[in-house]
């Protein structure tokens, strides 16, 4: 009888730490799987949620976003820089926080627009020859027609808000470094 319960104790003792080696494991890649997520994920898992981002030279922005690539957000927004329901082109590198983002992702989930770069995105609104606020790091703006855009930088034929990118409108080129870009808003 005495022989019963020792071993009834030493499989119970083995039981149990089976048990916590298994916990541990459970954690361990639990922690794993999360330090995989990035922001482009739980954004890309809340696409036209309302979120608040904290933009660079811009300050806090109340805005919903609707698409998500590899190093840009698109936004529309109400009020302030934004305006009314404009699209709004912000450079991830830009972001310098987020409220709202989903608390999970789905890493799974599949954005067409995810494997466009900036560039791709500024192309796409050059093409349009939209007339655009560029936004800097530094809290400044420029208005214009966006004519090139390149490696590292891109081309801005400044001009009034409210002319058309004209020859004679035409106010100066600025080539603008990606790098000091904080957004891009069409007019």
């Amino acid at each position: 009888m005495r022989w019963h319960r020792l071993f009834d104790d030493l499989e119970a003792q083995l039981a149990r730490q089976a048990r916590q080696e298994l916990e541990a494991e459970i954690v361990e890649h639990t922690r794993a799987e999360r330090g995989q997520v990035t922001l482009t994920d739980r954004l890309t898992a809340g696409l036209g949620s309302a979120a608040r981002l904290k933009v660079w030279g811009l300050g806090w922005l109340d805005v919903r976003v609707v698409d998500v690539g590899d190093g840009w957000l698109l936004c529309e927004g109400e009020g302030g820089v934004v305006g009314r329901a404009r699209e709004l082109l912000v450079p991830s590198a830009a972001v310098l926080g987020v409220e709202g983002a989903a608390e999970a992702a789905d890493t799974r989930r599949s954005v067409a627009s995810r494997r466009f770069g900036l560039t791709h995105a500024l192309r796409a609104i050059s093409r349009d020859r939209a007339p655009v606020r560029a936004h800097d790091r530094a809290g400044d703006h420029l208005t214009g027609t966006i004519d090139r855009v390149l490696a590292d930088h891109l081309d801005l034929s400044r001009h009034a808000d409210d002319e058309a990118r004209r020859a004679v409108a035409v106010r100066g080129v600025v080539s603008l470094p990606y790098a000091a870009l904080a957004a891009v808003r069409r007019l």
